[in-house]
């Protein structure tokens, strides 16, 4: 494809941005300790076993599409040998931290912005390489050699050039891993501006995309070459950005301090259904316990509590119950007591027996900063002191020793509603007792 040298060429304002993404993060964190399984075409399944959430590059191949439920898959997976794993969301979260650590070696200037990806501003330290091409194959040995995680590197000098150089990287061996269009001639970058879809631009989505397509907007480089007045006009600031980010107008900065949550959500399908009141309570005190520990982890503390539980809506035969109730508490807390207490009492309330539930939860709302929130006059600040302590004890110990280790008798011992994870693998990283033994 021939593409027009006049267009606006994207220009460097002294950013430089790398975005560093593990490939098959999932599926990555599994073969890490489980070498046999490179080259092994497998899956990760969602909550369940429901649908693969992840798949290795040889399920791709097969035309395997996100999301495909596991029990359309059984006739392939015969024939392929695919191997399907739970999902292990510890392990993926402790890995993902692994990673990070290591990019915080290069600078203290990142954003983590999802599980398996992070923004670096790298035009500070690139004086100390060559190039950004050697610099990004040195993140990806580092990432590698200490955590055996493979990563791809795209760089550019907007947030929006670097994830698009990332995906060049992900998608052509050429680049071995990194992609710099930075340092591209205005001919090549174009030119792969013009073989890449207009949707795989970052903040495009499947709608903007197809009605940018009416447009006679198919590619990057159509989008390149669009007025970016013209764009908010029709689609808002948000895609007037991205115009100017693929000119090399860096108009996105790096979120260095990922901004407070505004409500936290806590919520799993059980792995049978549940009539129980006593196996909703030990869920709902779950859930809450989950949910407290990111509020403080955070700094908030949360002025209601909202409950919900609600029966399976793809089994029409069976009777229906779906019901939520929100508790407002007096005094916002982070303690986990404190919320069982209220959420327990919510509970009671919406609780019908003779259903089988399907799925219980809880969501955390009107979040203050907690150093800030007013004390209330009859606040007994020893109480208060003692019940912070508590919670930092048992934060600070299930850390240590790991989740849950450590947790209030109303979350039950034995918790047979807990979902599927027929085949998840072991916590390598965080419990003693599930260390990779080497034989």
């Amino acid at each position: 494809m021939t593409v027009n040298m006049t267009a606006h060429s994207p220009v460097s304002a002294g950013h430089l941005f790398a975005l560093v993404d593990v490939n098959n993060f999932y599926v990555s964190c599994e073969r890490v300790f489980a070498p046999k399984l490179e080259e092994v075409p497998m899956v990760v399944l969602s909550n369940n076993d429901g649908c693969a959430v992840a798949r290795s590059a040889e399920v791709k191949a097969l035309g395997v599409k996100m999301g495909t439920p596991w029990f359309q898959m059984q006739d392939l997976a015969k024939k392929h040998g695919i191997a399907a794993y739970s999902s292990n969301y510890t392990l993926y979260g402790d890995m993902s931290s692994r990673v990070v650590e290591v990019l915080r070696t290069f600078t203290p200037n990142l954003e983590v912005y999802s599980i398996d990806e992070s923004f670096l501003a790298i035009e500070t330290i690139l004086k100390q390489h060559s190039d950004l091409t050697s610099l990004g194959q040195i993140i990806r040995q580092k990432v590698k050699d200490t955590t055996g995680l493979p990563v791809c590197v795209g760089i550019g000098a907007s947030k929006t050039l670097a994830k698009l150089a990332n995906h060049l990287a992900k998608k052509h061996a050429q680049f071995a891993g990194v992609c710099d269009v930075d340092s591209m001639s205005k001919a090549q970058l174009y030119q792969w501006m013009a073989e890449t879809a207009v949707g795989e631009v970052w903040g495009i989505g499947k709608q903007i995309a197809k009605k940018l397509k009416a447009l006679h907007i198919h590619t990057v480089f159509d989008l390149l070459q669009t007025s970016p007045q013209s764009m908010r006009q029709q689609f808002g600031v948000v895609i007037e950005r991205l115009c100017y980010e693929l000119r090399g107008v860096s108009c996105l900065q790096l979120e260095e301090v990922a901004p407070a949550k505004q409500q936290i959500v806590s919520s799993r399908s059980f792995g049978k259904p549940v009539s129980l009141m006593d196996e909703l309570a030990q869920s709902v005190a779950t859930h809450i316990a989950r949910g407290a520990e990111k509020l403080r982890s955070q700094h908030s503390v949360a002025g209601a509590v909202t409950i919900f539980i609600q029966t399976n809506s793809f089994k029409p035969h069976e009777p229906q119950h779906h019901q939520s109730i929100v508790i407002p508490l007096n005094d916002p807390s982070d303690n986990t007591l404190t919320l069982t207490t209220a959420a327990m009492k919510g509970l009671k309330q919406i609780y019908k027996a003779g259903f089988k539930y399907k799925k219980a939860g809880v969501m955390f709302s009107l979040l203050a900063d907690k150093p800030t929130v007013q004390q209330s006059l009859f606040d007994d600040m020893e109480v208060k002191g003692k019940s912070a302590g508590l919670m930092k004890a048992l934060d600070s110990i299930n850390s240590r020793f790991g989740s849950a280790v450590i947790r209030s008798a109303a979350t039950g011992t034995k918790q047979d509603w807990q979902m599927k994870s027929g085949n998840r693998s072991p916590n390598y990283t965080t419990r003693w007792d599930e260390l990779p033994i080497v034989q």
